[in-house]
């Protein structure tokens, strides 16, 4: 079996600390250096487009919620776990991109809505497709059975921080 980088420290804390259980560290670290390397490959698929992880994230919530593709500031707060400050900073540059816009919610004019432009719906179409092929390219080592066996165990651990 290869080993990684993580291997290597679990070995220098037995050596050091046989009296600790540090297999938890890599469990944590892999997840950790993965999330780095993953991420790196994630904007690097993105790059084509003009857009970053974050101004994706925005398009492709806004794009998920179905048409008419808007939603409400706190929607977006929830499905992206942002603060409020940082998802203001993301609404303005890509509103200044002509990707979003803003408008008045029809049901409550003291709130706003976030909407796809046209071109911000074009954008996000091509740049689906892109980043989904990408994901498959990234997890390319992985079996299907492998892929469904982690995104499972992956999930039984996120409920638990999410409940």
């Amino acid at each position: 079996m290869k080993t990684d980088k993580v291997d290597e420290i679990l070995k220098q804390w037995q050596r050091e600390r046989p009296d600790l259980d540090s297999s938890p560290m890599g469990i944590i670290g892999r997840i950790g250096r993965l999330s780095t390397y993953l991420e790196r490959g994630v904007n690097d698929g993105l790059a084509q487009f003009d857009l970053t992880r974050w101004s994706f994230d925005v398009l492709a919530t806004l794009r998920r919620a179905g048409a008419p593709y808007r939603l409400s500031p706190n929607e977006l707060l929830q499905s992206l776990m942002i603060t409020s400050g940082t998802m203001t900073n993301r609404i303005d540059h890509l509103e200044r991109a002509g990707l979003v816009e803003r408008g008045h919610n029809p049901d409550d004019r003291r709130s706003v809505l976030i909407s796809l432009t046209a071109s911000g719906l074009e954008l996000v179409e091509k740049a689906v497709a892109a980043h989904v092929a990408n994901e498959h390219r990234l997890l390319a080592e992985l079996g299907e059975a492998d892929r469904e066996q982690l995104a499972g165990l992956l999930r039984q651990l996120l409920v638990r921080f999410e409940s």
